[in-house]
């Protein structure tokens, strides 16, 4: 990808989409903010950089229609005169719904709240966008109407940071895949502590957690990239990237939906716990998504 190059991260977003329909994948996860890159820094503030990427998103909205799986892409995105750290739900054509990051870091090398507005501060449920109303919250779940159990929820990056993820209520609703769009820079030690931190989010919630982190191309001004991507279900690592790779990966595995629903069933204290947290667990979906 190339930082604030709209055109070019679109252009490869959809080649790599192509290869993962080739592949019959029915989810294709994306970076966080892939659409325009992490790395922008104050350039997320120019409206050349914002339009470019809503003209970009127009196009890999248009040219999904072909495509198997449902895609998660990032963008900034502008809402209610802030602007939002966003993933777009893209299936077949159609713009199902809008994930606004809910947690923004703003310690040590991170500092999102200087360009970024938490999805908790947005007014509406449903915006307008490319001429389209589409729902817009951290709580939505998108429901395959020929798979059953197949349910998805995103969330972006530091949110699953946090002791209480957006994914984990989302999980008591029902949600099955748990997705992740993640820039996510690389430390010493953090690519351990990632895939502890998605095993026990996946074995937790008794759920497939997806997690993609961007790579090569993004700033490397003051931080390093590893496009550190990994599939987790119920604890157990299905597949993971080559971390550093200077070539573009997709990394695919195949989820036991009916083995994650049949364990849930069985865990009664996974649904206590959803009695416990019924205030916080709704179920308010974008409407049916066949896969």
């Amino acid at each position: 990808m190339r930082v604030a190059d709209p055109n070019f991260n679109a252009e490869h977003t959809l080649a790599l989409a192509r290869g993962a329909s080739d592949l019959g994948a029915a989810v294709a996860l994306f970076p966080e903010l892939g659409i325009s890159a992490y790395s922008n820094e104050d350039l997320f503030h120019q409206d050349v950089l914002l339009d470019a990427t809503k003209a970009a998103l127009a196009r890999v909205i248009a040219e999904s229609r072909d495509l198997s799986p449902v895609m998660l892409v990032g963008a900034p995105l502008r809402f209610e005169g802030k602007l939002f750290n966003c993933a777009l739900v893209i299936y077949r054509g159609l713009l199902l719904g809008i994930v606004p990051k809910t947690f923004l870091p703003n310690y040590r090398e991170f500092y999102e709240k200087r360009q970024f507005n938490s999805g908790r501060n947005a007014v509406r449920r449903e915006v307008s966008f490319l001429g389209r109303t589409v729902p817009f919250g951290n709580d939505l779940i998108f429901d395959a109407t020929n798979y059953e159990d197949f349910s998805i929820h995103v969330e972006i990056c530091e949110d699953v940071w946090t002791p209480i993820p957006p994914s984990t209520y989302a999980a008591l609703a029902g949600a099955t895949v748990l997705t992740n769009l993640s820039a996510s820079n690389i430390t010493i030690g953090k690519a351990d502590y990632r895939r502890d931190l998605c095993a026990s989010q996946s074995g937790k919630c008794i759920s497939a957690y997806l997690y993609s982190a961007a790579g090569p191309g993004e700033s490397t001004t003051d931080l390093a990239w590893d496009g550190h991507a990994i599939i987790y279900e119920n604890d157990e690592l299905l597949a993971e990237s080559q971390r550093f790779s200077s070539a573009e990966q997709i990394v695919v595995a195949d989820l036991d939906l009916e083995r994650l629903a049949q364990d849930r069933m069985r865990t009664t204290s996974f649904n206590d716990a959803v009695a416990d947290h019924r205030e916080r667990v709704s179920r308010d979906p974008p409407g049916p998504l066949r896969i």
